[in-house]
């Protein structure tokens, strides 16, 4: 099914349309996603028909994994290319530079752009598990990087694994921001990620209290979940685990125990729902950043505060948060609307760490790039389990929300 067709005979003509193809494709479905970029747009973009574009990779999903393929390739070799630096400090210094300094090539011009990985979950399970087996190959290849010594410790294991989860979900985040600012500071920008990455947040004064329950207090678990909400719940998981394509009103209806007609009977089409589970997690971010700013505490307790919330969120009954890969799929629409929402919400998490500085609970650091790293660590949340089993609501703040806000090699 992934295999080319032409693969018997790669001349050079060959090779070069077929990297133009996916030059062209990576462009299109990081902006359209893969629910909304066709073969018609990518024909049209290197001038070709859509009969020829099959001649290279016959369904659109084969042109996605393609595209998956060599952006994961290339984050592996970077990973490589780090593998050789003195210390773990070192090699997450290297490998944040040289993936910086390949965007900045994007940016001129001079290398296509790197896919998003946000739609791996958009694909069917066969060419989705080739995609995930590779990701995993690279995970893997990344969390060595952090190694000084072999983990001796199941729980070393998990926090090395979070770790690794963090570094890599930061790192390939910037693709959704780092367009914001002037190609020749993408450098310096790699500096402000590293430095907010093994530094920390914290000021001397601040420590981090790993017996501080999660507050504020978020929607009441224990409360009777009505039809509605027990299908924005559903539907929630579903895209998380499965992508647009894989959260269909039978599924979703199947694990609530209930019939397609009931799905109907109380959501007009797949799309509103999918939009009514965005307005849930906003509602969700909006009413616990307000509870943590109109209550006492410096910039550090409310950003620990509001971290520890949603991240514990993410492990109970009423969670999880929806993941933001899934914008991707949406409408184009629909898309802008929920990303302009979720971008003003992000940019309240500035506010903490102003706070904070003014006080003398932070560090001076960019905010602005900080704030970024706090909301990509939130929505990172979600997958901790894929990468650490036995992650849960009581120790996600330990494995997860320590690293960044007191430095990667902190320790326990």
């Amino acid at each position: 099914m992934l295999k080319e067709t032409a693969e018997a005979r790669p001349t050079r003509r060959y090779v070069e349309k077929r990297e133009a193809i996916l030059d062209a494709a990576a462009r299109l479905f990081n902006r359209k996603g893969l629910r909304g970029a066709t073969l018609s747009d990518v024909a049209q973009e290197v001038g070709l028909s859509t009969n020829s574009i099959t001649y290279y990779y016959r369904k659109k999903e084969d042109l996605v994994v393609a595209c998956l393929m060599r952006t994961i390739d290339e984050m592996a070799g970077i990973a490589d290319a780090t593998a050789d630096e003195p210390g773990p400090e070192a090699r997450v210094r290297r490998f944040i530079a040289l993936f910086f300094e390949r965007l900045a090539r994007t940016a001129t011009g001079e290398r296509p752009e790197l896919m998003s990985f946000r739609e791996i979950r958009s694909l069917p399970d066969t060419h989705a598990d080739v995609a995930f087996k590779a990701y995993t190959d690279m995970f893997r290849r990344i969390r060595k990087l952090l190694r000084a010594e072999a983990p001796q410790s199941p729980a070393q294991r998990s926090a090395l694994s979070a770790a690794a989860h963090l570094l890599l979900s930061l790192t390939s985040g910037a693709m959704t921001w780092v367009e914001r600012y002037e190609p020749q500071d993408y450098p310096k920008v790699a500096e402000t990620v590293v430095d907010l990455l093994l530094n920390g947040f914290a000021s001397p004064s601040s420590k981090w209290d790993d017996t501080t329950p999660a507050s504020p207090p978020l929607p009441v678990i224990d409360t009777p979940e009505t039809t509605q909400e027990a299908f924005l719940r559903a539907a929630t998981e579903l895209l998380n685990e499965l992508g647009y394509r894989g959260a269909s009103a039978d599924r979703i209806s199947a694990r609530l125990n209930l019939t397609k007609g009931s799905f109907y009977h109380h959501n007009e089409n797949k799309d509103d729902l999918i939009s009514a589970c965005f307005d849930r997690m906003f509602a969700v971010i909006r009413d616990a950043q307000s509870k943590v700013e109109e209550g006492p505490g410096t910039g550090w307790d409310k950003l620990c505060a509001i971290s520890r919330a949603l991240v514990s969120y993410q492990f109970s009954g009423k969670g999880p948060l929806l993941r933001l890969t899934i914008y991707g799929a949406l409408p184009e629409e629909m898309r802008k609307e929920k990303m302009l929402t979720m971008s003003r919400l992000s940019a309240r998490f500035t506010r903490f760490l102003v706070q904070g500085m003014q006080d003398g609970s932070i560090r001076p650091l960019d905010q602005s790039i900080a704030s970024l790293q706090v909301n990509g660590m939130i929505n990172a949340a979600v997958e901790l389990q894929r990468w650490v089993p036995d992650a849960s609501g009581e120790n996600a703040g330990d494995l997860f929300i320590r690293p960044l806000f007191m430095g990667l090699f902190s320790g326990g």
